[in-house]
């Protein structure tokens, strides 16, 4: 019972209410989209692509998977497909850092270059319209995040069309098969 309380505090661990899932976005919130370096993400970054969402840290225990995503970020990008990292600083206070440290982070340790958004919450009372939109679609379920690193894929019409956890790396084949479909 003293856990459930904990994670209900932070704002994990939990499903939605019925109001939280009436005031989600039921498409994409483009408008709310803002880039690490605190510029609006151009709509074309993503419409009308395959795109992976992924919450990311830079001192997670997962923080390796950077690598991975470059990897198929890489493989994918010609075909209409992109990653979008949203930094997140709610589990363990793994994303400490500011916009600076976090492109300086990712690019120097994992040559990421595909885009980020600022850092954002992606579980409870003051989770990103993005992040209310992938929880509360039909594939989210409802449920919160658990940990870093956990992925949504969105098709070319902007639906939702799956979730995995942290545990799922990107190179995986259960993920690159649905990559794959959906391009």
């Amino acid at each position: 019972m003293k856990m459930r309380m904990l994670l209900t505090l932070l704002g994990i661990g939990g499903h939605a209410s019925a109001e939280e899932i009436a005031m989600a976005p039921k498409t994409i919130p483009y408008e709310t989209l803002v880039q690490l370096d605190g510029t609006p993400m151009p709509n074309a970054t993503i419409q009308g692509k395959v795109v992976l969402f992924v919450n990311v840290a830079s001192k997670c225990g997962f923080t390796p998977q950077y690598d991975g995503l470059q990897k198929i970020y890489d493989k994918y990008k010609e075909r209409g497909f992109t990653i979008v990292g949203a930094p997140c600083n709610q589990f363990g206070s793994q994303e400490p850092g500011g916009a600076q440290e976090i492109a300086t982070f990712c690019r120097m340790n994992y040559g990421v270059n595909f885009p980020l958004l600022e850092k954002q919450d992606v579980n409870g009372k003051k989770r990103s319209s993005l992040y209310q939109f992938l929880i509360h679609s039909e594939t989210g379920g409802g449920k919160d995040i658990k940990w870093n690193f956990g992925k949504f894929l969105v098709d070319r019409e902007g639906k939702v069309i799956g979730r995995w956890g942290s545990t799922t790396k990107p190179e995986s084949k259960e993920l690159t098969e649905a990559i794959e479909k959906a391009l």
